[in-house]
């Protein structure tokens, strides 16, 4: 159970590098769509390429990020009946969700999408606009790699959960704690936003 801790917390520090790295896209993406704008809207430079790398860096943000925010449990859930469960059933159904639904998914995305990128490489696709980019198949790789670090990170997750539900007490009180670091970590970062927002909001 010690080898189940060790590899989801080897697999959590990939992930999570992968993700903060990434999360720098979404400061590019700004400086290139306010560059965009500002020499559209008074210099009337129209540029394909800056609005295909905003796509692009749309895609990075989405891809590389979205297994992170599944791990550090920031994505958006709607919950109905969840919260009136109790742990452990929650436990099941998230460790059942990740075997029957979340890596399936990911898996089937990822056989189709490597054909799709390697079309695209052997193909030396480009933009099918005259002036747009080239090497498209650099953008399309990121939908295998994203979703290989989604799956990676609901394996994580799922040894976690084996861990909660199996494991002695001492190695369920480990993963806990954990899971309880992550969260306030995820809580410190987000405070600033809201507070902002009731200030706005008052």
């Amino acid at each position: 159970m010690e080898v189940l801790i060790r590899v989801s917390e080897g697999l959590d520090r990939v992930i999570t590098k992968v993700g903060k790295i990434a999360a720098w896209a979404g400061l590019i993406l700004i400086l290139i769509t306010v560059f965009d704008v500002v020499t559209r809207r008074f210099f009337v430079l129209g540029s394909t390429k800056l609005q295909e790398l905003e796509w692009h860096f749309h895609t990075i943000l989405f891809a590389f990020c979205l297994g992170f925010a599944y791990l550090k449990d920031a994505h958006v859930r709607i919950d109905l009946l969840r919260e009136n469960l109790s742990e452990r059933t929650r436990w099941w159904i998230e460790l059942a969700g990740c075997l029957l639904f979340l890596i399936p998914y990911c898996a089937l995305v990822i056989y189709f999408s490597v054909e799709y990128t390697y079309k695209s490489f052997a193909t030396s696709e480009v933009s099918a606009s005259a002036t747009g980019l080239t090497h498209r198949w650099i953008i399309k790789s990121a939908i295998p790699l994203g979703f290989t670090f989604l799956a990676l990170s609901g394996v994580a997750v799922v040894l976690r959960k084996i861990v909660e539900l199996f494991g002695p007490p001492p190695l369920r009180e480990k993963v806990h704690d954990i899971e309880e670091a992550e969260a306030e970590h995820l809580e410190d970062a987000v405070r600033p936003i809201l507070d902002d927002q009731d200030r706005e909001q008052r």
